[in-house]
């Protein structure tokens, strides 16, 4: 009978929500350094495709220096942008254990402005520029209450 008391003592101890709750953030810390680690290996990838196509276009497309692939080009520093700021939010989580949802909306909103600068009216209807309008009309207005909600 003591074997099974202890037993569920120490069952009752494992699940206790002061344990559970210190197992989960546990969990989380690991899932987010993995992610900061993927996210340094997807950064040098990203930069080195730029590199690559920035030496490939400057090799080949000496008339009129990158006239058609220019916003090509935007877009992979933007990607590049885009990830470091995803890194940034991964960091600021593994420091403070919060998300903050400032650099979210900045994040996001560096990723829409992407998609505007590359986008192709030819390809795309206006109705998705309008989409992209109000999706950036929304996050800065996200941006501006969380901004004027800070001082409080």
């Amino acid at each position: 009978m003591s074997r099974k008391k202890t037993f569920f003592e120490s069952l009752t101890h494992w699940f206790s929500d002061e344990h559970f709750l210190m197992l989960l953030e546990e969990v989380q810390v690991a899932i987010a350094k993995t992610l900061s680690i993927a996210m340094v290996v997807i950064i040098i990838v990203c930069c080195g495709q730029l590199i690559l196509y920035l030496t490939q276009k400057l090799l080949t497309d000496s008339t009129l220096i990158f006239k058609n692939s220019l916003f090509e080009i935007f877009g992979l520093f933007l990607n590049v942008l885009i990830a470091l700021e995803i890194l940034e939010n991964i960091s600021s989580y593994l420091k403070k254990h919060v998300i903050q949802v400032e650099l979210v909306i900045i994040t996001s909103l560096i990723a829409v402005g992407r998609k505007i600068i590359i986008f192709d009216l030819d390809k795309k209807s206006g109705e998705d520029l309008i989409g992209l309008a109000l999706a950036v009309l929304a996050l800065s207005i996200s941006y501006l209450i969380v901004r004027l909600n800070k001082g409080k």
